[in-house]
């Protein structure tokens, strides 16, 4: 029988939602790295149509094309939806809880006999799995007054916590982690955003240059006022010849936004909301300058690169603001210009002083390709692996 690498996350997919980009990457790459591996999540539907789920709830298999188009998941990886009928987390109670039909039903009856190590961001997960005998890989990526059970931390079956910023690790530390069961690594990214696809470049600047417009300044991720996104619409209301397109947020944040631009009289700013991963990845290529806004404040002490990695690996020119989990990459060529946080006037500085030095490139900024390679999410996997013990990692079986 097959000992599956197990990825977890207690949530429906697909959802736009960066930490659940992030957990179908890191399983992704572990199956492009030849490892078997099963992305495991929830399946939301208000009733059962087949009772057999129930009873046999796990059946690893490839991702439907509009699960693998959303994340740009490659063939190799397989997924589990775990069913939720009625009355799963649908009614109180302790024991239709979902973490309870977890730790006590679907785990040790279903997913344990086939599982070799899990990893995820549920720490839940990582308690059930290790009183079940699995090895356990835990990602921790934000502050919160987590208290870590000593018995599961100093546990020999618990391999390695991941978080992405060192303030992270000070916290996780003094809530019980053992130091020397935690480490810092970046989040990776998907290999998809390297590859070259001018065609569909060139299709999203006809699409989005209007009015006369020439250049085209994209920002892509949460829109949220701490991401700077407030500030990119001051910018852009300094910067009226440039057309400014934002990817990322839900409905209610877009038209929020939206709004908020009509209020300022902005008129080159446009709201596309989530893409999927492929689409999106042709759209950093059509633009002629990357824009990574930041706030200055506590977000930006734990705030994750992994855009900056999509923008560099797009090839375009980038602008980014100075904030400390961004500062190791400043001595980097692959980040045309940096200015401080909070500060409109600035950012559009040097918007122009890049359009002038760094003029866009058909075939990207290799540069800025091959610079960012170390980071993909393959490497990421292969580094964390090289924590957990010869024994308890998965087997390879498609090299």
């Amino acid at each position: 029988m097959t000992k599956y690498y197990i990825f977890f996350t207690r949530n429906v997919l697909p959802q736009p939602q960066a930490h659940l980009v992030q957990v179908a990457h890191s399983a992704n790459a572990a199956a492009n790295l030849g490892y078997p591996t099963v992305l495991v999540y929830l399946h939301q539907k208000s009733n059962l149509s087949n009772i057999g789920e129930l009873f046999y709830p796990f059946h690893p298999q490839p991702p439907q094309e509009d699960l693998a188009k959303f994340y740009n998941l490659q063939n190799k990886l397989k997924v589990a939806a775990l069913p939720t009928p009625w009355p799963i987390d649908q009614v109180g109670g302790k024991w239709t809880h979902i973490s309870t039909v977890i730790s006590k039903y679907y785990f040790p009856f279903h997913i344990l006999p086939q599982t070799k190590i899990v990893h995820t961001r549920d720490w839940n997960f990582v308690k059930t799995a290790i009183k079940q005998g699995i090895p356990a890989i835990y990602e921790h990526h934000h502050h919160d007054n987590k208290k870590f059970e000593p018995e599961i931390v100093n546990h020999p079956l618990f391999q390695i916590s991941v978080t992405v910023a060192d303030p992270v690790i000070d916290t996780m530390i003094q809530n019980g982690m053992p130091p020397e069961k935690v480490i810092k690594l970046h989040n990776g990214f998907n290999e998809i955003f390297l590859k070259r696809q001018p065609e569909a470049a060139a299709t999203w600047r006809k699409k989005l240059l209007v009015d006369g417009r020439e250049k085209l300044v994209v920002y892509s991720g949460a829109l949220s006022k701490f991401k700077g996104i407030d500030l990119l619409i001051d910018v852009a209301k300094e910067l009226p010849e440039l057309q400014f397109v934002l990817a990322g947020g839900n409905e209610s944040q877009v038209q929020a936004y939206q709004q908020l631009a009509r209020e300022k009289q902005v008129q080159n700013v446009t709201f596309l909301g989530y893409l999927p991963q492929n689409e999106l990845s042709n759209l950093l290529q059509a633009s002629d300058i990357l824009a990574h806004p930041h706030c200055a404040g506590e977000e930006a002490s734990f705030t994750s690169p992994l855009k900056l990695f999509d923008y560099m690996a797009s090839g375009t020119p980038i602008v980014a603001t100075e904030i400390p989990p961004l500062m190791e990459f400043k001595s980097s060529p692959a980040v045309a210009a940096w200015c401080e946080a909070d500060n409109p006037k600035a950012f559009a500085q040097s918007l122009e002083q890049v359009l002038l030095t760094h003029p866009r490139r058909v075939e990207g900024y290799t540069d800025n390709m091959d610079f960012v390679r170390q980071f993909s999410c393959e490497n990421r996997i292969a580094k964390i692996l090289s924590y957990v013990k010869d024994s308890m990692r998965p087997e390879l079986v498609n090299l």
